[in-house]
């Protein structure tokens, strides 16, 4: 034991405790001992206090996007709702505006034809293996519509119905090689008859034959139906003007090149005159290449 309080150790650990003694007795005088004591508190304590306060920061940041999400989630259905009306009035809107041109089509062609009964009609799907542009209306036998109806536009004449389902008719327009109509020249008078022609539908247009040889007829005609006897169509529907006359190969009589009034292949609106004055009563649906032709008016 003696060894041990003569050693250097003893010495040493003396003189730690004597400096450890002069430090704390010179913060006392000097009052920096509590000071001394925050900062080491401080040192110790701020790190736990900043890692508490990031996990509670954390926590509130979790329960804020909890909060956030459903009220998002609730705007969003909100704004869901306020597209889906605003979809419902556009296309109500657009139904309307289209009722209203085919409106006031309807009651033009009515003033001028007051005998005449029409339906006006939304084309609703084309034929894409119809090199004739032939097309499906959205009216049908529950609307009154007949195999034979005739179909127009404000411009001109268009076709005719060729078969008929129970909300829908299918039309096959003036351009195809089955549809015959009965037509005349407006400035001359010489009588016609018009079909559709393969050739000549490639670009849009009819072809107006048994045109007498004599005949006055000369680009930029106008061409109307007859009305004829077989009561297919109304007398003076506007089926639009001839680009161009020809003689046929056996030199006997006269064809014309006829350019629909009418933009068939894109039209959108059409009006069905399901009644007119001389009309045919009998409604089948025989294929049109089997009706006798539309005899032109003499």
């Amino acid at each position: 034991m003696k060894e041990f309080f003569h050693g250097k150790t003893f010495k040493i650990l003396i003189a730690i405790t004597i400096v450890i003694f002069a430090f704390l007795l010179r913060a006392t005088l000097t009052n920096g001992f509590s000071t001394t004591m925050s900062k080491i508190t401080g040192f110790i304590v701020t790190p736990i206090q900043s890692f508490t306060s990031n996990i509670s920061h954390s926590v509130s940041d979790f329960f804020d996007k909890f909060t956030q999400a459903g009220a998002i989630a609730a705007e969003n259905e909100k704004l869901k709702s306020e597209n889906r009306e605003l979809t419902k009035q556009l296309v109500e809107y657009e139904q309307t505006k289209r009722e209203n041109e085919n409106l006031k089509s309807y009651l033009e062609i009515k003033e001028q034809n007051p005998e005449w009964e029409m339906l006006p009609s939304a084309v609703i799907g084309r034929d894409a293996n119809s090199m004739f542009f032939s097309f499906t209306a959205d009216k049908g036998y529950l609307d009154g519509v007949s195999p034979r109806d005739p179909v127009m536009t404000e411009d001109g004449l268009v076709g005719i119905v060729s078969e008929v389902g129970p909300t829908y008719c299918k039309v096959k327009t003036i351009l195809d090689v089955s549809v015959n109509v009965g037509c005349y020249d407006v400035r001359t008078q010489d009588p016609g008859n018009l079909s559709g022609d393969i050739e000549m539908s490639k670009s849009g247009n009819s072809k107006m034959s048994m045109i007498p040889r004599d005949s006055g007829c000369a680009k930029g005609d106008i061409i109307l139906t007859s009305g004829g006897t077989s009561g297919l169509f109304p007398k003076d529907i506007i089926i639009g003007k001839i680009s161009d006359v020809q003689n046929e190969k056996d030199g006997k009589s006269l064809y014309a090149v006829v350019e629909p009034a009418a933009d068939i292949p894109n039209i959108k609106n059409v009006l069905i005159i399901t009644s007119f004055r001389g009309q045919r009563s009998e409604n089948s649906q025989q294929i049109l290449e089997e009706d006798p032709k539309d005899e032109p008016e003499k």
